[in-house]
């Protein structure tokens, strides 16, 4: 069973350099800390910001400059692209807006990223 992840919940990309908070609309699920995310809530920069630079060769930016630097790794912009939605370790809890994720869900990018959450941004509701 994990903690649910509400807003301000940080992520992190492991071909990111920074984490970044999440953000939620206001939806049918509150929690005391705020709006709780879904597994729908994936879109890049309205839900997810970017995470820094971005360190992924599959990243068409890193991989020009990268070239252009002779091979050596040159880090590009970070443009979070999500394939699917979140996919929650056990859907236990699901509301209209579908499955609500904890902090053990994962959001994977094209780029080769496996999105995680590192902190839920609350610690009362577990799903």
């Amino acid at each position: 069973m994990g903690l649910g992840v509400c807003i301000g919940a940080i992520a992190q990309c492991p071909f990111g350099a920074a984490p970044t908070p999440l953000t939620f609309l206001p939806s049918m699920v509150m929690s005391k800390s705020g709006p709780m995310g879904t597994t729908i809530n994936c879109v890049p920069f309205l839900n997810i910001v970017p995470f820094g630079v971005c360190m992924s060769i599959l990243n068409p930016v890193t991989a020009a400059l990268t070239s252009a630097a002779f091979g050596v790794l040159t880090p590009g912009p970070c443009l979070p692209v999500p394939v699917g939605t979140w996919i929650p370790e056990k859907p236990t809890v699901v509301s209209k807006m579908g499955p609500l994720i904890s902090n053990n869900s994962t959001l994977t990018c094209a780029y080769g990223g496996v999105i995680k959450i590192i902190m839920p941004a609350q610690f009362m509701i577990m799903v």
